[in-house]
């Protein structure tokens, strides 16, 4: 027991590096979690003083331990039962492929990513680029709504800012749990967003097994209190409308709702903007009858890049107005023991579409589109005080002056849209399909006949 051993010096290092990490497996890395995870709940806890709808355990769980409940519920379990006979494969391979559904669509929150980082990242960068306006009664709406119940907002989708905006504005409510499509599914990107409390989904998937996953998650963050926000949808409008909803992801709420249980509270957001950051592409995708979204990372790169040096040298104008309108809420309770999930859909996206933003670009756009001469700017100003009118827009929001007139046809002019002359501003030929894109985002507030022509977006022929 005494006698002296020789080894070769690599064979030491190993056994001391092997010591090291069993020590440290064991002993030292439990104690150094425990130490942070009692910070963290301290920290939370405080955190949820001064929200108006705290964060729900749900949401904090553990991720590992929430895909473990996930894939050993009972409808998941019978999911896996049906594909391995299906696929006529063992019952192993059938949970695995589960699980792996499970660890791909599974959050993992972190509160201080997402409000240590995440929002005020979110709300420099939507005060960057936007004068944003938010509804005069957004805190009034959501503060009369009952903890007790699940708050789910339902919006229109017009550009990738929107997760943006809305992130900003219920900062100081609680935490949103995103729905993201496969785009965000690229690293670095995906682990914050998964950090931020998005969960993934498949749009093209049909599999029954992905199915059951994903509409068991959703259903158990509902039950679970945690606080949604889904673009209905299905992806950004191309031309500029509100579209009708898809139902999948309401149908998963829906579907997990019992009388008498938890209440779902849907909140109507209406978005809208005097520029999309993705309007060419979208106005190009629609023209060719396709979701083919061109653009790249290096001219995003390269975009992104041009801000920022317009911001250093202090040449940077903001690119009008972001405005965010909460509508009157909608309870699911309201439609009974059985609710029509069709009737549900169709009561959201209308009240979305009547408290659409009337902001000044979309205005300008349809009033020059439907102009039979050059308009001046004082015209202009008469024409987009006349519509708000018209369309009941809300006062209290944005007003129209001529000032504001004269920066947004600067901006559409820059573009290439309009150009001036002698008598006034009229569109150019390129600018029409640029012009329509944003006239249609109000074009269903204002009469039907003076709408903007919707053959701007009409797919070449052969396409």
């Amino acid at each position: 027991m005494t006698s002296t051993v020789d080894m070769p010096l690599w064979a030491l290092l190993l056994l001391i590096a092997f010591a090291a990490v069993t020590f440290a497996s064991h002993f030292l890395f439990p104690s150094v979690r425990w130490f942070f995870r009692r910070r963290l709940e301290r920290a939370v806890s405080k955190l949820n003083t001064r929200l108006k709808r705290p964060i729900e355990p749900f949401k904090l769980a553990r991720r590992h331990d929430m895909i473990l409940r996930l894939i050993y519920d009972p409808d998941v379990t019978q999911a896996i039962v049906d594909y391995a006979a299906k696929h006529k494969v063992r019952e192993d391979v059938a949970f695995e492929k589960a699980r792996s559904y499970a660890r791909e669509i599974v959050p993992s929150f972190s509160a201080f990513a997402y409000f240590s980082l995440g929002t005020r990242l979110a709300n420099w960068l939507a005060r960057l680029l936007y004068d944003v306006r938010t509804g005069p009664k957004n805190g009034e709406i959501i503060d009369g709504i009952e903890h007790d119940a699940t708050l789910i907002f339902i919006m229109n989708h017009r550009s990738n800012m929107d997760y943006v905006l809305v992130t900003t504005l219920a900062a100081q409510s609680s935490a949103l749990s995103y729905a993201v499509g496969e785009w965000a599914r690229v690293w670095p990107l995906s682990r914050l967003i998964k950090a931020m409390g998005a969960y993934f989904i498949r749009r093209r998937s049909r599999g029954g097994l992905y199915r059951t996953v994903l509409a068991r998650y959703v259903q158990m963050a509902t039950t679970g209190g945690v606080t949604q926000a889904i673009f209905p949808e299905g992806g950004l409008t191309l031309t500029g409308a509100v579209r009708p909803a898809k139902l999948g992801l309401l149908s998963y709420v829906v579907e997990g709702w019992k009388p008498g249980g938890r209440d779902v509270v849907f909140v109507p957001v209406a978005i809208n903007y005097d520029r999309v950051l993705e309007d060419r592409v979208l106005i190009g995708a629609a023209m060719r009858g396709d979701r083919r979204f061109g653009a790249s990372k290096r001219s995003v790169t390269r975009a992104a890049l041009r801000i920022v040096w317009q911001r250093l040298i202090g040449r940077f104008q903001r690119f009008g107005t972001a405005a965010v309108v909460f509508a009157e809420p909608v309870r699911l309770s309201a439609y009974g023991e059985a609710p029509r999930l069709e009737d549900l859909g169709r009561d959201l996206m209308g009240r979305i579409e009547a408290a659409m933003p009337m902001l000044t670009v979309p205005l300008i756009s349809r009033a020059l589109l439907r102009a039979q001469a050059p308009m001046d700017e004082a015209a202009l100003t008469d024409a987009l005080q006349a519509m708000r009118a018209e369309g009941g827009a809300n006062p209290g929001l944005i007003t129209i002056g001529a000032d504001d007139v004269a920066l947004a046809c600067k901006a559409l002019a820059r573009r290439g849209a309009i150009r001036q002359g002698d008598a006034g501003w009229t569109v150019t030929e390129e600018g029409k399909p640029l012009l329509a894109y944003y006239a249609a985002s109000v074009a269903h507030l204002l009469p039907e006949e003076d709408a903007a022509p919707a053959s701007h977006f009409s797919a070449p022929a052969g396409s």
